[in-house]
């Protein structure tokens, strides 16, 4: 008796890894295309990235490198907002209880300016 079964199922296993493998590249190259494109309505990278680089805000990665000296926890989101003319780094955090934490650093001097949420001494390190 033979029994339906869906194109996906029929493929050995080793061919659905190579398969999946092979995916991972092709996505890879889209991304790269999709960056390069020209998005006249998004733009505002170019203005961000320039920032950055001229020392006006500080880089992302001396944000996220103090934040994970000096708490524990997974970055789950992360926003450069303008507030009143500042830039401002918004990073929400999961601690280990499943706190979440939401720091906010100036952009400019990479300042910690706030913390909001539960717990949040249970995420510091070196307590």
């Amino acid at each position: 008796m033979l029994h339906s079964c869906s194109a996906w199922q029929a493929v050995p296993m080793m061919k659905r890894r190579l398969l999946f493998h092979l995916r991972l590249p092709a996505l890879a190259a889209l991304l790269v295309l999709l960056a390069a494109s020209p998005a006249p309505a998004d733009e505002g990278w170019h203005d961000l990235h320039e920032a950055v680089r001229s020392g006006r805000i500080v880089p992302l990665p001396d944000i996220l490198d103090w934040l994970e000296a000096h708490y524990v926890g997974q970055v789950l989101e992360v926003e450069l907002k303008r507030d009143d003319g500042q830039s401002v780094y918004e990073i929400e955090m999961l601690g280990p209880q499943g706190q979440v934490v939401e720091f906010e650093f100036d952009a400019a001097s990479g300042e910690l300016i706030g913390m909001e949420g539960v717990n949040i001494n249970g995420m510091r390190r070196g307590k």
